[in-house]
């Protein structure tokens, strides 16, 4: 085995100033993962989310999984909110385990909008820019169906749901996060109005790259009134593709350029850049070229880079300035002290994707942290082999 990298030789490991007082440890960011653990009426955090976001507090800074603004926001299983007292008190020890380790962590706030299915809302429509069905299934309490036609918001009711929005990040802020993402990737709210195949409006929120790119901007108006610009990031998704089309739509990436110049004029935490063209996709080396090339200079801040990247494609774009952080979503699921194993050259352990949305323990919180360095006292230089990375234990 080599000797492991060294720190000063890993872009990837040394420590960055996120602005408003917020230091990271490292540039490696914990994606949002939705790992349905909330099995509970109320929808609230456990002691399970406590330990399993502590566990992975090495991270310079974690975003949570999707948190729903409101109860009209809900569109998957056992997923938890952040709209009322008690999910607010939940939140609150999970981000105390987190700073307790000496970790940042924001709320991701999402709104499944079209996708979400009357099973989650007592027989009530979902709501939509458009009444457009987007196709696609929907796991819900009464098992997986397929998504139906929403009803379309009004003007009124658009007003109302940013008020969503701003209630959701005041409530981040008394559960003590250190900020918010706003889940503007594909297939939620915010971005089935920035695509044109599902936003028909031809009011004031659709028709135009400006019009549809409307939502957003009153979203993100609202939230930093609550919690300052410095404090709130973006996750958005250019590069999809409509329909059976497997080329990336024009139209989309239109908008989404449109939405990074504009975000530029706001002092936000970061942008967070998906690359990938289909749900589940590899992104090839060059697509990821591709992306960060045109993104990095329409977007002047901080740049999160998402979405099949390792350790080795993660540092040399971040070497390269293309990226200023890159952040891990499955690899964090298995390797809940992936810094540390960055920083080592330790194994990589691999998650077991039957557990991930399973609910319980097993294959959550029961990834033990990686074998430690063990030197001989006859070496010289450097620690010795590191043996085989024990897989953890599985009782069902």
């Amino acid at each position: 085995m080599s000797l492991p990298p060294r720190t000063e030789e890993q872009p990837l490991l040394g420590p960055y100033d996120l602005g408003a007082g917020l230091r990271l440890r490292n540039r490696v960011v914990m994606a949002p993962m939705t790992r349905a653990r909330a099995d509970n009426p109320a929808l609230a955090p456990t002691t399970l989310h406590s330990e399993y976001y502590r566990q992975r507090a090495g991270a310079g800074l974690i975003v949570s999984e999707g948190t729903w603004i409101s109860p009209q926001a809900v569109g998957a299983v056992r997923v938890p909110g952040i709209y009322s007292q008690e999910q607010v008190r939940a939140w609150a020890a999970v981000t105390s385990a987190v700073h307790d380790e000496g970790g940042t962590v924001f709320a991701q706030l999402a709104h499944t909008g079209a996708a979400s299915h009357p099973d989650f809302h007592q027989g009530h429509l979902p709501v939509a820019p458009s009444a457009v069905n987007p196709g696609g299934t929907v796991h819900t309490p009464n098992g997986p169906t397929h998504v139906i036609t929403p009803r379309a918001l009004s003007t009124h009711q658009i007003a109302d749901v940013v008020e969503q929005y701003r209630s959701a990040a005041a409530n981040a802020r008394l559960a003590g996060f250190d900020g918010v993402e706003l889940h503007a990737q594909r297939g939620y709210l915010i971005a089935q109005f920035l695509n044109p195949a599902l936003n028909l409006r031809t009011d004031a929120y659709g028709g135009t790259v400006e019009g549809r790119a409307r939502f957003l901007f009153e979203v993100l108006d609202a939230v930093t009134g609550v919690w300052g610009p410095h404090r709130v990031g973006v996750k958005f998704a250019p590069h999809q593709a409509l329909g059976a089309s497997h080329e990336v739509s024009p139209e989309i990436l239109a908008v989404h350029e449109h939405v990074a110049a504009r975000l530029s004029d706001y002092p936000l935490a970061y942008l967070h850049l998906m690359m990938t063209r289909r749900p589940n996709e590899k992104v090839t080396p060059a697509q990821r070229q591709e992306s960060l090339r045109l993104f990095r200079p329409l977007y002047r801040g901080t740049l999160i880079a998402n979405a099949g990247l390792d350790q080795e494609s993660a540092n040399a774009v971040i070497g390269e300035g293309l990226a200023d952080l890159v952040s891990f979503a499955e690899l964090f699921i298995g390797n809940p002290d992936l810094p540390t194993r960055f920083r080592h050259g330790l194994p990589l352990a691999t998650g077991d994707r039957a557990t991930f949305y399973q609910g319980g323990p097993d294959g959550y919180t029961d990834y033990p942290p990686a074998a430690p360095i063990r030197a001989s006292p006859a070496a010289e230089v450097g620690p010795q082999p590191v043996p085989s990375q024990p897989q953890p234990r599985r009782t069902s």
